[in-house]
Parts: structure tokens; C-alpha cells; sequence
């Protein structure tokens, strides 16, 4: 089962950012390459169930998105450099939606921590909107974060463990080509 992360030691090391973008695992695996996160963690936010299983959050009854927890340095980087690299990296066009995962734990949304991060997701989604990036409207929810529970162990690091998977192949190693690409400056190595 998850675990209630909410208040957690982790968060005094910096700031937090709790995000969904579809498979937590692709989130996980570039925001994990990133210069100036300390951690990141998968799990569940945004839904109405205590402890959430991933079958519980598959079967989309629980309310709950597919979202990590990033723990970063704003000395390094910043909330908002942080969403323009997580709006970079999935489509946040889509309804309940990244590819062929579809429902709503695979939703975008942005659970912002305190005002300053909600004014700032307002911020950075409304530039994308003006770059036209995209041919559609951004659908992205921003909501106050309640809770993060973790998700089961198997879920960590899944990309790092299991880079061989067809999933991972198909679908997490192509996201992270076109990060590295983008974003080379960013990387940790």
C-alpha cells in the first residue's frame, strides 16, 4: 500500500514539486537526470482513498493521478524551470491522457505546495500558451496538494531496473532521448 508522505523528512532537504503526466515512471526516469533534484519518487496524489494500491489507482475509481514527488534545489533549479521541462516532456494537451495510456490517473496536473507555486504553474502555463507550442489548449489541472502516497517499491526507479522492458524501450527511453536533447545544459553528468 502507499504511504502518507505528506509532512515526510524528505521534504526539509529542499523544495517540493508533486506532478502527474501520464506513466509516473517516464516522469520519474527524466526528472531523476536532472541537475538540482535530489529525489524523486513515484506515487499516487489527488484522489479521495487512503493508501492507495497501483491496482486500485489502475481500476481509475480512486480519484488518484500517477504523479512523482520531486525534491529539488531551488538554488539550482526553479519551480519554474522545473514545469517548463515537465510541460516539455509529456503532451499536456490531452484529456486523461498520455498516448495510449488513458484514464484519469494518467491525467496532467501540477499539485502546487503553497501560493507562490500556484501563481507560478498560472505563470509558466500561461507562456506556453502564448509560445504555441501547442495546437491545443493546455488541460492541465492545478490544485492544492493534499497527500503523496508512495508508490509499491517495484514502482522506484522502475526505468533504472528495467530498461529492457518493451514499455521502457518503446515508450520511457524515446521521452528521455528528447530530454537529453532539449536539455543537455540540465543534465547531472
Amino acid at each position: 500500500m502507499g504511504k502518507d508522505l505528506r509532512g515526510s523528512p524528505a521534504s526539509c532537504a529542499g523544495q517540493i514539486a508533486t506532478l502527474a503526466g501520464g506513466c509516473f515512471w517516464c516522469l520519474e526516469a527524466v526528472f531523476d537526470e536532472l541537475k538540482g533534484v535530489e529525489s524523486v519518487e513515484s506515487g499516487y496524489s489527488g484522489g479521495k482513498i487512503l493508501n492507495p494500491t497501483y491496482a486500485q489507482v489502475c481500476d481509475g475509481d480512486t480519484g488518484h493521478a500517477e504523479a512523482v514527488q520531486v525534491t529539488f534545489d531551488p538554488q539550482v533549479i526553479s519551480f519554474h524551470d522545473l514545469l517548463t521541462i515537465f510541460f516539455a516532456i509529456h503532451d499536456p494537451t490531452t484529456l486523461n491522457r498520455q498516448g495510449a495510456d488513458a484514464g484519469t490517473q494518467y491525467r496532467s496536473a501540477i499539485f502546487y505546495h503553497d501560493e507562490q507555486q500556484r501563481e507560478i504553474a498560472g505563470q509558466v502555463i500561461q507562456e506556453i500558451t502564448d509560445s504555441s507550442i501547442w495546437d491545443n489548449p493546455i488541460l492541465t489541472e492545478v490544485t492544492p496538494f493534499d497527500k503523496f502516497y508512495l508508490a509499491e517499491d517495484y514502482h522506484q526507479e522502475y526505468f533504472a531496473h528495467n530498461s529492457f522492458q518493451p514499455y521502457c524501450r518503446i515508450v520511457i527511453a524515446p521521452k528521455i532521448s528528447k530530454f537529453r536533447r532539449m536539455f543537455v545544459d540540465r543534465l547531472k553528468k
